[in-house]
């Protein structure tokens, strides 16, 4: 297993330390994977961490080789996993809840927000479904969403979600928005329109904040993750590529209207 130790927390002991064990890559079993719950619950976590309520260690495992103590500690149970004080919490709502309501200052991130929870709920399976079926629908069904989403943002004129503080929702949402961004690009050749300037406003937020960068896998990480899906096999020159990450975006920043900031 992978150690990547996130010393955000104080060095006093007075810390609760969180472990979070992720998904590795498929490619090199090292580095962060593309598992969406895995980087969700990183960014909540980092965000904690950043605001020293908690230490945060994040430690990978690649599942197609496990190490044997994974194994016997955890059986087939695939990360995301947290251990808690020696408590492993398995099954995503079970480490949501656990992050909610027993992780110092985790009540903070998790706002009641019908409208936003129900806006974002069955984005990625639009993703999903654009890349089994490749047809006109699918690809306007998902461009549709992100245009709600657009309005809304556009509506609200804040930072985030809700407004200009960081919650659970956003560390739903922005994974998701990148695998759209990768994935959609490589396999349908799909672009976010650059009109779409509230959702672009939105990301360039994202990508300037660390709990986003550092839990961010590498785009030949998220490429492969649905190559895998489809039943295809990287290539040996993939496998070797220098690891990217997109997060530029193709609007000047000048043109978000981001004089406010």
């Amino acid at each position: 297993m992978s150690e990547d130790t996130n010393q955000n927390g104080t060095e006093n002991g007075s810390v609760t330390e969180i472990e979070l064990i992720i998904k590795a890559s498929t490619i090199d079993g090292r580095r962060k994977g593309a598992c969406l719950f895995c980087q969700e619950y990183f960014m909540d976590l980092y965000l904690l961490a950043e605001l020293k309520t908690i230490s945060l260690k994040v430690t990978t495992v690649d599942m197609q080789k496990p190490p044997p103590d994974f194994r016997t500690n955890f059986e087939a149970t695939p990360p995301p996993i947290l251990i808690d004080n020696g408590l492993a919490v398995l099954e995503n709502e079970k480490i949501e809840r656990h992050i909610m309501k027993n992780v110092p200052g985790g009540h903070n991130l998790f706002v009641q927000d019908k409208e936003v929870a129900t806006l974002i709920e069955n984005l990625y399976s639009k993703l999903k479904l654009m890349l089994l079926k490749k047809d006109d629908v699918s690809t306007n069904s998902l461009m549709s969403h992100l245009r709600k989403i657009d309005d809304h943002l556009g509506r609200k004129n804040t930072r985030f979600l809700t407004g200009d503080t960081m919650c659970c929702f956003d560390c739903e949402l922005m994974p998701r928005l990148q695998h759209i961004r990768v994935a959609g690009k490589y396999f349908r050749d799909f672009e976010i329109p650059s009109e779409l300037k509230y959702l672009w406003r939105y990301m360039l937020h994202m990508y300037q904040l660390q709990a986003f960068t550092q839990s961010c896998p590498a785009d030949q990480d998220i490429i492969n993750h649905y190559k895998l899906q489809q039943g295809m096999k990287m290539k040996k020159h993939e496998e070797l590529e220098t690891p990217t990450f997109t997060t530029s975006i193709p609007i000047e920043p000048s043109d978000l209207d981001l004089t406010d900031d």
